[in-house]
């Protein structure tokens, strides 16, 4: 029987996934699929509305496992290991659902890149991050390292290597906060049940223009905006929702 590298736990409309390869949670292929099968899972689900992404012990993910790589001898092996390597970030960035990243510890290379691929970031006061592919003479990342900083911190941590601290990152305005350890889930989770108690519909469509305004022009993307919020118009939980607001009262949504 296959190993459970990935946990899930749902309550509240709120999915807690939890990675968990002792003892660095660092990504094989079997942890990679578990991680694109759970995402997944999560966009079908009408029970889930907000996912949580964490990770067991004191590391959130030491980045891909160096004993798992390719076999040059083997045909296509190195193109299904990039499938399915590009494929884990791009389930939680296309996953319809808001996606929290809770990161527990350190978070480097691809574990890095899991963390750069949520929506919404937090971290405890032990997390450090990088990208040290360099330090294996390998190089690759940094198309996630720019999705969180600028020109001159990308480069300089693509080609030394280089961590940075939480408190870091924080002062760079890509963590929304810098958590003790014990209050890092607590935080995370309510602020998933706030994002949850949202109409369904128009967190799902939020999340598909927070996602296209990071490809197009503005003006592309407001205009797309603009029709989402016309069909979120005509749903029964916009109607709701306004209703809720005038007659000062919590909504009760349906999801349609």
């Amino acid at each position: 029987m296959t190993e459970k590298f990935v946990h899930i736990e749902v309550s509240d409309y709120v999915a807690l996934v939890t990675m968990d390869r002792k003892p660095v949670n660092a990504l094989n292929r079997e942890m990679r699929r578990q991680l694109v099968s759970v995402f997944d899972e999560i966009s079908a689900r009408s029970d889930v509305r907000c996912a949580v992404l964490t990770a067991t012990g004191t590391v959130f993910c030491a980045g891909a496992d160096l004993k798992d790589r390719p076999d040059e001898n083997i045909a296509g092996d190195f193109l299904e290991h990039n499938r399915i390597t590009r494929e884990t970030g791009n389930a939680i960035r296309e996953c319809a659902k808001p996606v929290i990243a809770a990161v527990n510890g350190t978070a480097l290379g691809a574990g890095l890149g899991l963390a750069a691929a949520c929506d919404i970031l937090y971290a405890s006061d032990n997390a450090t991050f990088g990208m040290p592919e360099i330090n294996v003479g390998l190089a690759g990342g940094a198309s996630m390292l720019r999705t969180l900083f600028g020109r001159s911190t990308l480069r300089r941590m693509f080609y030394t290597g280089q961590r940075l601290t939480a408190h870091e990152l924080l002062r760079r305005n890509v963590l929304e906060d810098v958590l003790k350890p014990e209050e890092l889930l607590p935080v995370t989770m309510a602020l998933a049940r706030e994002i949850a108690a949202k109409a369904p519909l128009a967190t799902i469509y939020a999340k598909r223009a927070a996602n296209m305004v990071d490809v197009m022009p503005q003006r592309d993307a407001y205009r797309f905006e603009q029709e989402f919020t016309m069909l979120l118009a005509k749903t029964e939980d916009a109607r709701e929702a306004r209703m809720a607001f005038l007659e000062k009262r919590e909504p009760k949504f349906k999801g349609c």
